[in-house]
């Protein structure tokens, strides 16, 4: 695409590149992330961590169904990642963190990013998948210190894993356009057991 058809807004026909679907594709995990029934339904904590470790997750749910698409999946994970950071540099700076704060949260965020992201793709992968691991990961990464309600936890455990193959149904072209489609959250009642 030449510089006049990108200032003007004009297509070439082409799919949009990594840099252009990231926003889109950002905005649908944290759209995901946010629906209330995650919070009111299933009990996770409605604070800054609990929305943060809700985000990685719907991420880590788009990055291993980008995996499969090799290269180009990859490079549109790398640039949703990187919309991730700016946006939570962005948020961090909103809530007051100063400049020196700021580039050691984020460097925390993404070190924590990662190790979710092994955990959950380890417990998830057909060789080594573990429900009783992937229950504790959500346990741990999702409540914290506080008390996770089990059927919270179970909803959102049994979640995680048809996510999975509602996203592994989606074809690739799609994905790779900016065009990504989550499953309903879990709707339960955390009164139903403790």
């Amino acid at each position: 695409m030449s510089l006049l058809d990108r200032l003007f807004g004009r297509s070439s026909g082409r799919v949009p590149g990594p840099g252009a679907v990231a926003p889109t594709l950002y905005l649908a995990v944290v759209e995901q992330a946010r629906i209330p029934e995650f919070y009111t339904d299933c009990g996770v904590p409605d604070t800054v961590d609990g929305r943060f470790d809700l985000i990685v997750l719907h991420a880590f749910l788009l990055f291993r169904r980008l995996k499969d698409e090799g290269p180009a999946g990859e490079a549109v994970s790398q640039a949703v990642f990187d919309t991730m950071m700016s946006d939570m540099d962005r948020n961090l700076r909103e809530m007051g963190v100063g400049d020196l704060g700021v580039g050691k949260r984020i460097k925390k965020m993404a070190y924590a990013f990662y190790g979710r992201l092994k955990v959950y793709d380890r417990e998830l992968d057909p060789a080594t998948r573990d429900d009783a691991g992937l229950t504790e990961a959500l346990r741990r990464n999702l409540w914290g210190a506080a008390q996770a309600p089990e059927v919270g936890l179970a909803a959102i455990a049994a979640y995680v894993r048809r996510a999975t193959e509602v996203l592994a149904a989606q074809p690739a072209d799609a994905l790779l356009a900016g065009q990504v489609a989550f499953p309903e959250a879990p709707r339960v009642d955390v009164g139903e057991a403790g």
